[in-house]
């Protein structure tokens, strides 16, 4: 069972709609109990916030749910926990490996790394008020993900 950890800054736009855009595709593709999928921040000052009012919109018009989703604090243990840690960003990366004490078994990725971007980041709409966009580049970066993880499970 592939364990995924989606990480950005505060954990109340982009790892959320990461998770619940890659929880969707799960069940939508079959495979619902086959992952485990969680997402997490690298910082502190949104711990235990609701997901950001217009990110659970942009869900909403795309027919999926975040209700209950709290934003928690990435942990040491979680490198352990998950097979793969995916940041949103450049930023998110260097303050993931900072936290988990460096990548030795290069868990570690951008999620556009799995898109046909890869090396480009997903856009913080917290900046933007783009959600749209936001969401888009999530959703392309999950689909490139859950077909990636199919093959290698093939």
């Amino acid at each position: 069972m592939p364990k995924l950890l989606f990480v950005c800054h505060g954990n109340i736009c982009r790892s959320p709609m990461a998770e619940f855009v890659m929880k969707n595709l799960v069940r939508e593709a079959g495979l619902e109990g086959q992952f485990q999928i969680a997402s997490a921040a690298t910082s502190t000052e949104e711990i235990g916030n609701p997901v950001y009012s217009p990110a659970r919109r942009e869900l909403a018009r795309h027919g999926i749910s975040c209700e209950g989703k709290r934003s928690v604090r990435l942990k040491r243990e979680d490198y352990a926990d998950y097979d793969l840690l995916l940041g949103m960003d450049r930023w998110n990366l260097q303050n993931m490996k900072r936290m988990l004490g460096g990548d030795p078994e290069e868990k570690i990725h951008l999620l556009m790394d799995y898109s046909q971007h890869p090396g480009r980041e997903v856009a913080d709409p917290w900046y933007t008020g783009d959600f749209e966009t936001t969401y888009r580049d999530v959703l392309e970066g999950c689909e490139g993900l859950l077909s990636y993880l199919t093959r290698c499970r093939s």
